[in-house]
């Protein structure tokens, strides 16, 4: 199925043409050896998400590709605290194996589609700092993502650079810093709709990774935290306010706004949307204090 002549931009159109073949009575071609291969990689995942593995303190607790892209008072708090990573939940789990499940199934696609796919988990290094790039496609970098219809819009629509909270863009820059190449970007897969994006980013929109990457190794040193993160937001008219929505799922969100409310910490309310986290409570919300 392989076509040398194939180029990455047409990726997801190539993908829906072969795709689109069943729709109109039109059977894949897929080969036994095409089917074993899938076979052998969804087995493969399967073993290594029954495995855990980057759970210790050293490799949770260090800089990677995969986390250089957080702001710095995130990483300073991953570095630097001692609050004790919390579990994750057996349903997480499950969400991570059906993600790694559903790459698989994506790179089948494109194969199936005739384009040429390399360089899978292959570890890199950038001044130090280690990482595992998804594959090459056609030979450009190429990072799978399979996404909510809400963060699908980033991707499809070429938003992700206004709002970037897992550092997606400084993996990018990573992996392609250590191949030596420019023009890589996202194959993005809405669960929802089984809808795919390709989405490459201007190289404005990606950082300078070294540069960031010798910043990031002096700041996590500090004795003291960087800046917020993000800017406190209103809630409601009153003047109290909360923690911004990216906050909310921070597992350091307590110690990081220890002095909020003059000192008081955080305090939470149940409102009918969730908690709520105020930093400053000027009127008392007309609903319950959870803590």
């Amino acid at each position: 199925m392989t076509n040398k002549t194939k180029k990455l931009d047409t990726l997801v159109d190539d993908i829906y043409n072969v795709i689109g073949n069943l729709s109109k009575g039109k059977a894949l071609d897929i080969s036994d050896d095409m089917l074993k291969d899938f076979g052998t990689e969804m087995s493969q995942a399967l073993k290594e998400w029954a495995i855990p593995r980057g759970m210790n303190k050293a490799n949770v607790n260090s800089l990677r590709m995969s986390n250089v892209g957080k702001p710095d008072r995130r990483l300073w708090f991953d570095m630097n605290s001692e609050k004790k990573t919390k579990e994750a939940e057996p349903s997480l789990m499950i969400k991570f194996l059906y993600g790694h499940l559903l790459e698989v199934l994506v790179l089948f696609f494109v194969r199936l589609a005739g384009h040429t796919v390399t360089d899978e988990q292959k570890e890199i290094s950038v001044t130090g700092i280690k990482g595992h790039m998804d594959c090459k496609i056609d030979g450009e970098v190429v990072d799978v993502k399979t996404t909510s219809g809400f963060a699908f819009k980033k991707f499809k629509e070429g938003t992700l650079a206004q709002d970037d909270a897992f550092g997606y863009l400084a993996q990018l820059a990573g992996y392609e810093e250590a191949e030596g190449t420019d023009k890589g970007g996202f194959l993005a897969l809405n669960k929802e709709t089984g809808e795919l994006a390709l989405y490459r980013p201007e190289d404005l929109d990606k950082p300078n990774i070294k540069e960031r990457i010798k910043h990031l190794k002096k700041v996590v040193k500090k004795k003291t935290p960087p800046t917020f993160c993000y800017p406190t937001v209103p809630e409601g008219k009153a003047g109290n306010m909360k923690v911004a929505k990216e906050c909310n799922w921070c597992p350091y969100k307590f110690e990081c706004h220890k002095d909020s409310n003059d000192g008081q910490g955080l305090r939470v309310f149940e409102y009918a949307k969730g908690h709520t986290y105020l930093t400053n409570v000027v009127k008392i919300p007309n609903v319950q204090e959870v803590l």
